[in-house]
């Protein structure tokens, strides 16, 4: 090897050593590929929505890019929320306050795509839920410029009843996250279309605790990969 190219490979090593985070996002297209989602934060975004200005709830499930096409829809995610218990806000309506998260998809903070809740029998199931409180989920479709991978990200929790103002229950990020990947994991149904989900804990995305998290509740950190396989 002669003594120019010894030079460039040696300044080719110390440039990623010096530089990691540069080279993790330049190969964040093939990772994204792979793993059929994109880390938001590589690009600016983050695993909390915006609740608030400045406080926000985890988004701690990830439909992966890698699931059934229809589930990647939205019109699928609506069926598919069905076969593991959701369904549409009571008649329709929608209450609350809108969420926003930024998937680092190069479309910044914008608004939820969908809002289910626990249906709890078949006559204004979801209606029951917004009064004596369950489970519900907000979702995000990472689909911009910068990271079009077709993931759904989710923001899961179980809420109190109205008398308590719907406010999170204690622990409620984790049991809403626990109790819809347990129905997923377990295979699903929804008319003619049977799926069953594979899931891969994450870590390394969410930081365990209360700091920054809507009405002070902490989280254990678990972030729920979710491949959703039609059966």
């Amino acid at each position: 090897m002669t003594t120019a190219r010894i030079f460039i490979v040696a300044f080719l090593l110390l440039n990623a050593v010096a530089s990691p985070v540069q080279q993790v996002v330049l190969s964040s297209d093939n990772d994204a590929e792979m793993a059929g989602w994109l880390d938001p934060r590589l690009n600016g975004g983050r695993f909390l929505d915006f609740t608030t200005p400045t406080h926000g709830e985890p988004l701690n499930v990830i439909i992966s890019g890698l699931s059934d096409p229809y589930v990647l829809t939205e019109d699928g995610l609506h069926e598919y929320a069905k076969s593991i218990g959701f369904s549409e806000e009571c008649l329709g309506l929608h209450y609350g306050t809108l969420h926003y998260a930024d998937l680092g998809d190069g479309d910044g903070r914008k608004a939820q795509e969908y809002l289910a809740r626990q249906y709890y029998f078949p006559v204004w199931g979801t209606c029951w839920e917004s009064l004596a409180g369950g489970n519900h989920f907000r979702a995000w479709k990472q689909s911009g410029s910068k990271a079009n991978s077709g993931a759904w990200f989710l923001g899961v929790s179980k809420e109190e009843d109205s008398r308590k103002h719907h406010k999170i229950a204690p622990n409620g990020y984790n049991m809403g996250r626990d109790w819809l990947v347990d129905h997923a994991v377990s295979g699903s149904r929804w008319r003619d279309k049977s799926w069953k989900a594979d899931v891969v804990w994450r870590t390394d995305l969410l930081t365990p605790g209360s700091e920054g998290v809507n009405h002070g509740i902490a989280q254990d950190g678990r972030v729920a990969v979710l491949t959703v396989r039609r059966q």
